[in-house]
């Protein structure tokens, strides 16, 4: 009788066990489908509101143009740098309520200043008179969604690429520095690369951050590769294919990447994968 007692105890005690074996593995499969399916916010990352600096330069002297492009490149780049961390708090936001401004806006205003320095040296150094741009460092925020104004390729027209997705499509405005030109004052011989403009169909709201956060990806890799083509400019290096392997090729691949991970985030919940394949390859202005 005892043993019937214990054997009945140990069958209730193992289905117990059973059953919360199944709850446990349950559990853990419903916190994992919360976590990949987790809403995400449809509201538009904030972006960096920078002033340009292309026009409010002086008529640029010939020998100072090369430089100046550099420069002006280089402010384009850390805008985009900046916008794809904005983008990424949108996605998983961290720090504090001073966050953005000691993180971010704090931290560009002084590699602003430290650009626009070299911009006003360049004037000097061949005798014309120094402008005074201090007034140009500090930036603050657009409303979520608003594209930023950059400086973009001497004697482009004003016009965005990818920008920021907002929930919607990815074409808003964007902040590349591979457009957006202001007047075109500066005469400089640097290239700027072409690259497809990334069109999406409408982005699902669960998607919406993530894709958000590589668009302002791809505007990043674009300013990089503008940056290193003004540095070309000043001191070209390597022969006649150095651009390709060096510039176009690497840029191409961090774009296969960077419109994979959009494709994917459309596949993750649930909507029709795009081809993006084509979009990854640039050219040169």
């Amino acid at each position: 009788m005892a043993r019937g007692t214990r054997k009945t105890a140990v069958l209730k005690l193992g289905g117990v066990g059973a059953l919360a074996a199944l709850l446990f593995a349950g559990g853990l499969q419903l916190a994992s489908a919360g976590e990949n399916n987790r809403p995400a916010t449809t509201a538009a990352a904030q972006t960096v509101n920078c002033p340009t600096v292309r026009d409010k330069l002086p008529a640029v002297p010939a020998a100072a143009s090369a430089q100046v492009e550099r420069e002006l490149a280089n402010l384009d780049q850390e805008i985009a740098r900046q916008n794809e961390r904005l983008a990424r708090q949108a996605v998983r936001p961290e720090g504090g309520p001073a966050f953005i401004d000691n993180a971010i806006l704090g931290p560009l205003r002084s590699k602003r200043v430290a650009v626009l320095d070299r911009i006003e040296i360049a004037f000097n150094r061949i005798g014309a008179p120094r402008p005074d741009l201090d007034a140009l460092a500090a930036c603050s925020l657009n409303a979520p969604g608003v594209p930023s104004a950059v400086n973009g390729g001497a004697g482009q027209n004003a016009g965005g690429q990818n920008g920021n997705a907002g929930g919607q499509n990815g074409n808003a405005g964007g902040q590349n520095g591979n457009n957006g030109g202001q007047n075109g004052n500066a005469a400089g011989s640097a290239r700027t690369v072409d690259c497809p403009r990334v069109a999406l169909p409408a982005v699902p709201a669960a998607a919406a951050s993530q894709v958000q956060a590589e668009l302002a990806t791809l505007d990043k890799q674009i300013a990089e590769a503008n940056a290193r083509l003004a540095q070309l400019a000043v001191r070209p290096e390597g022969g006649p294919a150095f651009i390709d392997n060096a510039i176009l090729g690497p840029l191409r691949s961090k774009r296969a990447a960077a419109l994979d991970r959009i494709e994917i985030a459309f596949n993750r919940v649930g909507a029709p994968r795009p081809n993006l394949d084509a979009l990854a390859t640039c050219g040169l202005n």
